[in-house]
């Protein structure tokens, strides 16, 4: 009799063809690399890479959408938790660099590769963004009495800017120190002092760069 149970798939497979494909994307652009060289990356044999991406355009859409879904997310649940606004802005800052640091590859497409993406999704990842922006304006701005709505909004960018300094050069210095020099330099440019957010930040996903920044 046959067997009509269908063959498990590996529930990490998909995992490790982001993985693959935000560090070869990283490192030679995306109109470089083929859905080949994501799958071999991958260690995934012949159209098995098919069964999770339908194209390399897919992979990217899901890609930084995720890496935008953790930041959205992640300062949505730092601003309803904080007990004030300076233990806000502290853990949105925490919250970014820890992204920065961890997720570094999947932040560098974004940066170099969105321009990539169709237009509906494109235009859909910068709404997210722009929510993004606004979580600080929101937080900063009570802290900052003395400066004009786009005085902040200039802070915000810088803040954010600083801690994605790191995207395209590698320090060498190890993830603690990194960690420290990314949060005070956010806060110095926000002008804002640094207080204990004791928020708790949810466990990044499984196919984050763990290479150190």
């Amino acid at each position: 009799m046959k067997d009509a149970r269908r063959p498990r798939r590996d529930p990490a497979r998909k995992a490790r063809i982001l993985t693959a494909a935000a560090e070869l994307i990283s490192r030679n652009g995306y109109h470089t690399v083929g859905m080949a060289d994501i799958g071999q990356a991958a260690g995934i044999v012949g159209s098995g890479i098919y069964r999770h991406f339908e194209s390399k355009s897919a992979i990217l859409v899901e890609l930084l959408e995720q890496v935008m879904d953790q930041l959205t997310n992640g300062a949505s649940a730092i601003v309803d938790e904080a007990r004030d606004d300076g233990s806000a802005v502290s853990g949105l800052i925490r919250h970014h660099v820890r992204i920065a640091i961890h997720d570094r590859r999947i932040l560098q497409v974004y940066h170099r590769e969105a321009r990539n993406l169709p237009d509906h999704d494109l235009r859909r990842l910068r709404r997210a963004q722009r929510h993004y922006i606004e979580e600080w304006v929101a937080a900063v701005a009570p802290l900052r009495p003395d400066l004009a709505d786009g005085e902040i909004r200039v802070l915000v960018h810088a803040a954010i800017g600083s801690i994605q300094s790191i995207l395209f050069y590698n320090s060498g210095l190890p993830v603690p120190r990194l960690t420290t020099l990314l949060t005070e330099a956010a806060h110095a440019c926000l002008g804002v002092r640094g207080v204990p957010s004791g928020i708790r930040v949810e466990p990044l996903a499984d196919w984050q760069d763990k290479e150190g920044a």
